[in-house]
């Protein structure tokens, strides 16, 4: 087996349908950014992580493919990178049991994120699923042997975790896996337009606290002229006390591609409406060419397929050589 690690990359996005303003400011252009920065890219819809809860069989089909639609419709090349589904290759679940059999369970205990996704099932008793799926998002990583994952703040800790079974993997078995290191975002975490103290996501629940990137111009403007701010008219950024305005201006300077104090400068001698009306601008001006690919990709939806379905294949070929030398490292080939 090889110990050269090349560089690559592996980052994956759950299919929820059509995505928002926060997965494509804190994801989805760094993906398509990160193609022109190295030539060994893979990008997945997560289909197995969605089932850690539960899931109607045509809705997921449909989020899925929905998914697919908006990452092409937002850049992401099936010529420079591989974009594929992650249930359909088979390896993933395999290598998540062996890890699994190599992870205690105080790891898993001292992961926060299913403890706060735990609690959103309202007394209901946690799914195993949900408590172990970060072997499953290490699994993913490890795989491919990716040298390079672009996070978030929130998703530190699972990579942390997929840090140290590669290394303890590689205590016992030599140099298998790279150490993934993170690539961190730019842009904070966008927050709920309704709920400033809690992040943009679908599973709000409202759809009023989310730009999504299909919403027409109408929609994007009293979304943001409702927006919570405060009571105080000026625009200045403190995300502690002033939560509401300061994610406005957040995703002001993430799309305009400058920084926070930038846009505080600008509007120092103006009011928060004036921010809103210009962000409303500003956001179905940069929207637009995407909602435009994606119409035009949901009238083609056999290239959409086509592209997961050779993008399926392309990561089985990494996946399987790997699969295969782990598996005769563990004694089972």
């Amino acid at each position: 087996m090889s110990t050269t690690m090349l560089k690559r990359i592996f980052s994956g996005i759950q299919p929820t349908g059509f995505a928002h303003l926060g997965n494509y400011l804190g994801a989805i252009r760094s993906w398509v950014n990160l193609q022109e920065q190295c030539d060994n890219v893979l990008y997945s819809v997560v289909d197995l992580h969605a089932l850690t809860v539960p899931q109607e069989p045509q809705r997921l089909r449909d989020n899925i493919r929905e998914m697919a639609i908006c990452l092409l419709a937002c850049g992401v090349d099936p010529n420079r990178s591989i974009l594929f589904q992650q249930s359909k290759v088979l390896h993933h679940a395999g290598l998540f049991w062996f890890l699994s059999c190599r992870t205690a369970a105080s790891k898993l205990n001292s992961q926060t994120q299913w403890k706060s996704k735990a609690r959103n099932l309202h007394g209901d008793m946690p799914p195993l699923g949900l408590y172990c799926y970060p072997v499953l998002m290490a699994a993913d990583i490890l795989l491919y042997k990716a040298t390079h994952v672009p996070v978030g703040d929130d998703q530190m800790q699972h990579l942390h975790l997929a840090k140290e079974l590669a290394r303890s993997f590689n205590n016992i078995y030599g140099a298998v896996f790279p150490i993934p290191q993170p690539i961190l975002g730019k842009v904070p975490r966008l927050k709920s337009l309704r709920f400033p103290d809690q992040k943009m996501s679908k599973s709000e629940g409202e759809d009023s606290g989310r730009i999504n990137l299909t919403d027409t111009p109408d929609a994007i403007r009293k979304k943001i002229r409702k927006a919570v701010t405060d009571s105080i008219n000026t625009v200045t950024y403190d995300p502690v006390t002033r939560p509401g305005i300061s994610n406005l201006i957040s995703v002001f300077a993430a799309l305009k591609d400058i920084s926070v104090d930038e846009v505080c400068m600008n509007y120092g001698n103006r009011q928060s409406v004036e921010l809103k009306d210009d962000l409303v601008d500003l956001l179905v001006d940069k929207l637009s060419p995407i909602q435009r690919k994606i119409e035009h990709l949901k009238h083609d939806v056999t290239y959409v397929d086509n592209v997961l379905i050779s993008g399926n294949e392309r990561a089985t070929e990494i996946a399987e050589i790997n699969y295969n030398d782990i598996e005769v490292l563990l004694g089972l080939s």
